[in-house]
């Protein structure tokens, strides 16, 4: 008979901290998570999901006696989406003790903490950072990523664009690493399949007037448009497109774009917008089932987001590592993880050796209602091998 995985580590926790105390021993070293992501600014409300997951993954696992015996302890400090401030805090906590770092929002962010890694004896699990360098050229022996890279949302985007009728497409992006991948990986699917891009627009983080960009694309000619954009950033240019008439010109789609939150956010004006789905609560898997109701226990009235999913997803490969290892030393727990298997909530995951990446399915759907309630609905579901293709050879993270 197949055992509960948490009730298998409830037990065993339970074990071992009886048994310390009968033999007077200390308490094992806790494990300590260091979350430096976004608490204000434009994206807070992306790094509070990421809190909200962190959170819900250490009370569970400490409510079931710990990570094998061991209490779990979290410290969040705030980057305002900023790579210099993130490369700052992620120093705090590394150097405080809280050197098992996750669920930084950008990926300008990652990518300055990933070079300091084992500077300050510390590792590192991307839940949110799409972009291409992070599991490519950048990659660092202590840095992982959960999440779909911006190669994975354009392999996933294909399919769709494909079947589209229109030929003339704008993009909108942040001005960021992310950004600049997810327009560049649009352009090249795009021509791939003898599409135009007319205009291409990477407006400043934290922008307000978004009015001479969506000018830009109105005069273009564009039949589409492509956006990549997060947070408040997001809904700030959702709205001002609405009420320019952008929407009602363009087939819209994107990524980051049309979020369980910002969809929350803009209400009825994101009916319609097409866009990945990297996460969703209505996935209909065992796993998923059993989050979503643990969820609405803790959160009552609420399911978890897309970014909520997938920085839950960075806690379970992070937990698992840590019991294979039987470690909490940073190089234990990071040999552990590379080439190994974990049960998650999209099913059983590999999280590739050679470039530290979890080969996960994407999804792909449009904003529509789901119980009363406008939401992100998928329509297409891309199998992990095709939406995470092999390491382009750019990692030399084992060489």
């Amino acid at each position: 008979m197949r055992l509960n995985r948490r009730a298998v580590l409830a037990s065993a926790a339970t074990g071992l901290v009886l048994a310390g105390t009968r033999r007077g021993f200390a308490a094992p070293e806790p494990v300590r998570i260091g979350v430096p992501t976004p608490l204000t600014g434009p994206y807070a409300d992306v790094g509070n999901q990421a809190k909200r997951a962190v959170m819900f993954a250490i009370d569970e696992t400490n409510a079931a006696g710990g990570l094998a015996g061991r209490e779990m302890q979290v410290r969040f400090l705030d980057t305002e989406a900023k790579a210099d401030l993130a490369r700052q805090q992620a120093e705090k906590l590394a150097l405080g003790g809280f050197n098992i770092l996750t669920a930084t929002q950008t990926s300008g962010e990652s990518l300055a903490i990933a070079p300091m890694l084992l500077r300050w004896n510390a590792m590192y699990v991307a839940t949110i950072s799409k972009a291409n360098d992070i599991t490519g050229k950048s990659c660092s022996p202590r840095s992982f990523r959960v999440c779909h890279p911006d190669y994975s949302d354009a392999a996933t985007v294909l399919p769709w664009l494909t079947s589209r009728k229109e030929t003339k497409w704008a993009i909108v992006a942040a001005d960021s690493a992310w950004g600049r991948d997810s327009g560049a990986s649009f352009s090249r699917t795009a021509a791939g399949l003898g599409k135009t891009i007319t205009s291409e627009n990477y407006p400043p983080f934290g922008s307000n007037d978004y009015a001479p960009y969506i000018q830009k694309v109105k005069d273009s000619g564009a039949q589409g448009l492509w956006v990549a954009l997060s947070g408040r950033d997001a809904i700030n240019f959702g709205t001002q497109a609405k009420q320019f008439g952008l929407l009602d010109m363009v087939v819209t789609a994107g990524v980051s774009f049309v979020t369980d939150n910002t969809v929350a956010a803009m209400g009825e004006l994101s009916k319609g917008i097409w866009g990945i789905i990297n996460y969703s609560s209505t996935l209909d898997t065992p796993e998923n089932k059993a989050f979503v109701a643990a969820w609405a226990k803790r959160y009552p009235g609420t399911t978890p987001s897309n970014f909520e999913g997938e920085t839950y997803i960075g806690m379970q490969v992070i937990m698992q590592s840590i019991v294979k290892a039987n470690s909490i030393k940073q190089a234990d727990v990071s040999a552990a993880m590379g080439g190994t298997m974990f049960d998650t909530v999209l099913g059983r995951r590999l999280m590739r050796k050679e470039d530290h990446q979890l080969v996960v399915p994407n999804f792909f759907g449009q904003v529509g209602t789901v119980d009363g309630v406008l939401k992100p609905v998928i329509s297409m579901t891309v199998p992990a091998e095709q939406a995470v293709p092999a390491s382009d050879g750019s990692c030399k993270v084992n060489s």
